[in-house]
């Protein structure tokens, strides 16, 4: 027979304020098994559900002498034990929070980072590549590509036909396509600089 049976939630109580350890291995051995089925239903994880009965019983003995002689023992340590555990998955979810945030926060800074990185660098090979074009090209290319101007703006502000612009303009960009090319970098030539 369960020792437990033989004395009522109230007689336990009276023990256990008198420092029973009996009476406590009556409770153990009575709730154990139920609070880590408690447990682990709320944490699906046996080890932390085990974690969570100990520190139940832990409090419970640890504060014993507060025990209202009136309330059942049982439901004292299902309250115990459901605030533990909802304790741990709080917790768990703070955690999964700010880690999921620092992840975020370090793949924005790494992508930004590395973006700038490459961006620069290809501006540079781009302005090297500009650089080997015969002035005139250069001059027509800057126009259209970077200011934006029209083949007509261009004719007009440099004093020479349009015709001539389309064919500096034509120049610049086979010359410019061949050396991104070589490097493997048609495609950066093609999404980049097409769209300014």
């Amino acid at each position: 027979m369960n020792a437990y049976k033989i004395h009522t939630d109230q007689e336990l109580t009276t023990l256990l304020k008198q420092d029973s350890q009996a009476a406590f291995k009556q409770v153990f051995d009575s709730w154990h098994k139920k609070l880590f089925h408690f447990s682990l239903r709320y944490l699906n994880c046996r080890e932390q559900a085990e974690e969570v009965v100990h520190d139940t019983l832990l409090s419970f003995w640890s504060n014993r002498q507060n025990i209202d002689i009136q309330y059942p023992i049982g439901s004292l340590l299902y309250t115990i034990c459901k605030r533990l555990c909802l304790n741990r998955i709080r917790e768990a979810a703070r955690l999964k929070a700010a880690a999921d945030a620092l992840w975020a926060n370090y793949l924005d800074i790494s992508h930004s980072t590395e973006d700038a990185l490459n961006l620069a660098e290809l501006e540079v090979f781009t302005e090297k590549a500009l650089q080997q074009l015969p002035k005139q090209q250069q001059l027509v290319f800057r126009m259209s590509r970077y200011e934006g101007l029209s083949h007509k703006e261009i004719a007009d502000e440099l004093q020479i036909s349009k015709e001539t612009v389309k064919k500096h303009s034509a120049e610049a960009l086979k010359s410019l396509r061949i050396h991104f090319d070589a490097y493997g970098l048609l495609w950066f030539f093609m999404f980049y600089l097409y769209k300014h």
